[in-house]
């Protein structure tokens, strides 16, 4: 058998997936409506190979890499789960005080894909704190259908409360510069825009395809914004003019892209969402903003 590419799936199969991975249908129908488009040689197990996560292969920062140092540390969210667990890293034998990053999950935990985010920031000349807001259920549970359902669970407004204490903590961290932004992907994207609205000393936010603040929220917004968007992503987007509007009329600074036929997730390396050109300019783009305002 072949092996599958993106030019072999239909959109539909990657819509599906989104509804799927959003909690907006659950995994029997999910199952049920992806054998429609088992046909002409395709299996429903060859399709699900294909659209779900590889956790295995795709790592681009080794957890072993000896140019930074990572570790799992826990800090105390009292307002939120308690005691959070997460992933710390830095640059190994780093000079001088660092900025800090906040690396936000999306709605399954702290996946590997998160804690490879997190150590790529370290490589780039940050600290960076990825934490896990399943940690109160017993923290990332090995895989992602069950790390949705474990998230279901939390409170969403203890788990904002959860990462607001993360940005909190990389400031007095004694090798901070005093300077801490946050990157967060789909949920995550969401967060960092709370995070924005809540935190005045933000230093930066940048969200991936996440969900938009209140107008009357916006307008709290302080930090400057770079704004993360996937083209054929209907659902976030339809959030994004009127966010815009707000940003505009409270002369908030902010910088917004919007990548052409890719999808919600495009960033995610593990699952055939992503797309290596538009992830790269996204990167690249989302270092270079939190060097220009946290260094």
């Amino acid at each position: 058998m072949k092996k599958l590419s993106k030019n072999d799936i239909s959109q539909e199969v990657f819509d599906l997936y989104d509804e799927y991975a959003h909690n907006k249908i659950d995994r029997r129908k999910f199952m049920e409506r992806l054998s429609i488009y088992a046909v002409g040689g395709l299996t429903v197990s060859s399709l699900l190979s294909f659209i779900m996560p590889d956790y295995e292969t795709t790592a681009l920062v080794s957890p072993k890499d000896d140019r930074l140092e990572s570790e799992f540390i826990t800090y105390n969210s009292p307002k939120g789960g308690g005691e959070i667990k997460g992933l710390f890293s830095k640059p190994n034998n780093a000079t001088g005080k660092l900025p800090g990053i906040v690396v936000v999950h999306e709605n399954r935990g702290l996946n590997p894909y998160i804690e490879d985010v997190g150590r790529r920031c370290a490589l780039d000349g940050f600290m960076s704190l990825a934490p896990d807001a399943l940690t109160p259920l017993g923290g990332y549970p090995g895989n992602d259908d069950e790390g949705r359902t474990m998230q279901r669970q939390r409170d969403r407004g203890e788990m904002l409360e959860d990462f607001i204490v993360a940005y909190k903590w990389l400031m007095a961290r004694p090798e901070s510069n005093g300077k801490v932004g946050v990157v967060g992907f789909c949920f995550g994207g969401g967060i960092c825009n709370q995070m924005a609205a809540r935190l005045p000393g933000l230093g930066t936010a940048v969200p991936f395809y996440g969900s938009q603040v209140s107008a009357e929220d916006a307008a709290k917004i302080k930090a400057p914004l770079m704004l993360q968007y996937a083209g054929l992503d209907k659902r976030v987007n339809a959030g994004w003019p009127d966010y815009e509007k707000a940003l505009k009329a409270n002369d908030i600074e902010y910088e917004a892209f919007i990548y052409p036929d890719v999808y919600h997730g495009f960033h995610n390396n593990t699952t055939p969402r992503y797309d290596e050109k538009a992830a790269t300019l996204a990167w690249e783009r989302t270092i270079g903003f939190f060097k220009k305002h946290l260094k």
